[in-house]
């Protein structure tokens, strides 16, 4: 049966029709905020390619931790860019070190809001990359693995909710799941970025991080963005490797794969809208071109809609006040 018979638009007279007939719907639980904590006391400096983005001191990333707990975010992602970088990322795993300063004195401050610790060598590598580097510039898999598994309980220690694997080198996972299991942390989730891949959105998050590498780039182990099957190979790895969640990232231009990813696994998928993605819309919205709330709401429902369960996002904050009110 066609038209005239078959009208579809009887359902979409009104808004109330409208939100009776909408299938894909944004949840405030589903929003993690990152944070970026650098060194210093009363730090609040302005990410000039991230709009409203700031790196900030452990004293002032507690305040954007309770204002994001108090509007009804229910995680944040918190990275860190100390002052000592050197070749084995030891402030990384310095007990009294940034990451773990800021992570104590946020679940101290907010001890209902979720922590999720990034764990990376980049931010604490002199040369920025993401594993070690061997003399002649590969970078060595498996003892890197080893220092993140130190990372990563160094973190859980200091009160991390979960922790976050970034680096993307292979059976990071597993080396994290033991390392945590044998110390005392087998309830510690790991929140795989199981599909992350070598991306041109990231160029503002490198900013704020301040974990650009030195030379070469990340192709080596970050994933071609032609490639989809690679990644449900990577996200199927490390979910028999023990990863609670697996994630996806950037976001917006890789929807099927979000979808695959969703059809392929039954833990949670997490999606992560990067800075590339925020800074685009953010700028097109300060020339007028678009509309703001509108272009963040539909983007994230487009995530949402492709299978994503829960969402990184700069917006976090802005998106769970629209939603409540």
């Amino acid at each position: 049966m066609g038209f005239p018979q078959d009208r579809p638009r009887r359902t979409r007279q009104s808004d109330v029709w409208r939100r009776m007939m909408r299938e894909t719907h944004l949840t405030p639980d589903a929003f993690i905020y990152p944070l970026f904590v650098v060194p210093g006391r009363a730090v609040r400096h302005a990410i000039e390619s991230m709009p409203g983005i700031f790196q900030l001191s452990v004293d002032e990333v507690v305040k954007d931790a309770k204002a994001a707990a108090a509007a009804g975010v229910p995680a944040v992602l918190l990275f860190a860019a100390p002052a000592h970088k050197d070749a084995r990322a030891t402030s990384a795993t310095d007990p009294k070190g940034l990451a773990a300063q800021a992570i104590a004195a946020i679940k101290e401050a907010c001890p209902q809001l979720l922590l999720w610790a990034d764990v990376c060598l980049c931010g604490a590598t002199d040369h920025g990359h993401c594993g070690h580097v061997l003399a002649h510039g590969a970078i060595d898999n498996d003892s890197s693995i080893q220092t993140l598994a130190e990372v990563a309980l160094n973190y859980a220690r200091a009160g991390a909710d979960a922790v976050a694997p970034s680096d993307m080198m292979d059976g990071r996972v597993a080396a994290i799941r033991a390392r945590l299991d044998a110390q005392g942390h087998a309830t510690t989730p790991i929140v795989s970025y199981a599909a992350k891949f070598a991306s041109s959105f990231y160029g503002p998050f490198r900013e704020a991080a301040e974990s650009a590498p030195a030379f070469g780039d990340r192709r080596s182990y970050q994933m071609d963005p032609a490639n989809a099957r690679e990644a449900l190979r990577e996200v199927l790895l490390d979910v028999e490797e023990g990863a609670d969640l697996v994630m996806v990232k950037p976001a917006g231009p890789y929807l099927d794969v979000i979808r695959q990813v969703r059809d392929a696994v039954r833990v949670p998928v997490v999606a992560y809208q990067v800075s590339g993605e925020f800074s685009l819309i953010k700028a097109a919205a300060a020339r007028g071109w678009i509309d703001e709330r509108a272009a963040v709401l539909e983007t994230l429902t487009g995530i949402r809609r492709a299978g994503a369960d829960l969402i990184i996002s700069y917006f976090a904050p802005e998106v769970v006040q629209w939603l409540r009110a």
